[in-house]
């Protein structure tokens, strides 16, 4: 057996392999590597919910095997958030699940509804579960120029009337992991109401939604009216509560797609610990104060990270929400490429990033740089990086080659 396997051959190649054992082996040397690469908070878990999973994990009787779509009070406590954020209702009962984290529960729900050659439309660049979910379930994919706008809207339609078979559905995710992009409620409205008229179901991500510094909260798709006809949306409390090993999400919206998610996940899963599930729970129905604290600290951070990188030459704009910034290569480095910058970065200034090429084709020319460091660390990055900069003639051509043909 020398041959990949069906699945594992439709897989591209992981474009983060090479920075990743780059980094490792910078480590070993005894590099101190100060890591912006992977979107991994460094913060802790609240502490009143942490109480609530100790408390609950000394009851013998939550040790059995829990619910695969989540315990009743888990659900009732999103729809209760859902309500309370979005002034969305929902029942609890058939248009709410949990899943295990918002990526699990994307990559089941793409195993849900695909079948063998359908089409999906992808923005690009995208977090890569949004396309490698439906790869793995047998899909193709048509990708979309990530954006906001009309212009957007006019590729889905473009892609709509020339692609055969018709795609299937439409992933959004705003806020967006990598671009940091937002979305209005009027672009919701368009693109439901497109969706709508081009029988498209829509698929949104929103797991950083809570993660926004201008003082205007992003909204939700189901918000518009008629959305639940055709919507599914994730949520994660992996951002919002500082809880990503934990692996706790939500699929809700549209009862007959939720129907089939949960289906799929009764063959798959008996859900989340249990313990898990009720400190879950007392993360949404309990205080909020530590939600904003969680998002001014990443405010903080952003607004450090701004700074300083330029004073150390290398102009960053300010994202409007998540936890990343989304850099533009510096114009002496771009004919290198994402890949082989990042990698550079490593070698000379000890920075790990992730190179755009990861998240999709027009990521190209881009870094994704993650807020997972305190601001100590990151001046201290600037300062490496200033370093970095100020070296004549720095442009990393003896160091690595150039890939003008990688994949991700």
């Amino acid at each position: 057996m020398h041959e990949d396997f069906h699945r594992i051959k439709r897989l591209p190649p992981y474009v983060f392999a090479e920075v990743n054992r780059l980094k490792a082996a910078a480590r070993a040397r005894g590099a101190d590597i100060i890591d912006l690469g992977m979107g991994n908070p460094d913060l802790p878990t609240p502490q009143h919910i942490v109480d609530k999973l100790v408390e609950t994990v000394a009851r013998p009787r939550t040790h059995r095997y829990s619910a695969s779509k989540g315990i009743p009070g888990l659900r009732r406590a999103q729809a209760a958030y859902y309500e309370r954020r979005f002034g969305v209702k929902l029942d609890p009962e058939t248009q709410v699940v949990a899943t295990l984290g918002s990526k699990e529960g994307f990559a089941t729900m793409a195993q849900a509804i695909t079948a063998p050659g359908d089409v999906i439309l992808v923005p690009n660049p995208t977090y890569p579960i949004h396309e490698f979910g439906f790869l793995l379930s047998g899909a193709a994919m048509r990708h979309l120029k990530a954006g906001t706008g009309e212009e957007f809207l006019r590729q889905v339609e473009h892609a709509c009337v020339h692609t055969i078979p018709k795609p299937l559905a439409l992933v959004l995710s705003y806020p967006s992991n990598p671009t940091a992009m937002v979305a209005d409620l009027d672009f919701y409205k368009d693109a439901v109401a497109l969706a709508k008229r081009l029988g498209l179901i829509i698929l949104s991500d929103i797991a950083y939604t809570e993660i926004y510094f201008d003082g205007n909260p992003p909204p939700s798709v189901l918000q518009v009216p008629g959305a639940m006809d055709i919507a599914v949306e994730f949520t994660s409390l992996s951002k919002t509560y500082n809880m990503p090993g934990w692996r706790m999400g939500f699929a809700v919206g549209n009862e007959r797609l939720i129907a089939a998610l949960a289906r799929i996940k009764s063959y798959l899963d008996y859900g989340a610990f249990t313990p898990i599930q009720v400190a879950a729970a007392a993360a949404l129905n309990g205080p909020q104060d530590c939600v904003e604290e969680i998002r001014a600290t990443y405010h903080s951070r952003r607004d450090c990270l701004v700074e300083s990188f330029g004073r150390a030459g290398w102009d960053i704009p300010p994202p409007p929400a998540t936890m990343f910034a989304w850099a533009p290569v510096p114009e002496q480095f771009k004919e290198l490429g994402s890949v082989e910058f990042a990698k550079l970065l490593i070698e000379k200034a000890e920075i790990a990033v992730a190179p755009g090429l990861g998240f999709g084709e027009y990521g190209e020319g881009f870094v994704r740089i993650a807020l997972v460091e305190n601001e100590h660390r990151i001046r201290q990055a600037a300062r490496n990086l200033k370093k970095f900069l100020a070296q004549p003639g720095e442009s990393g051509h003896n160091e690595f080659p150039i890939q003008q043909n990688a994949s991700r």
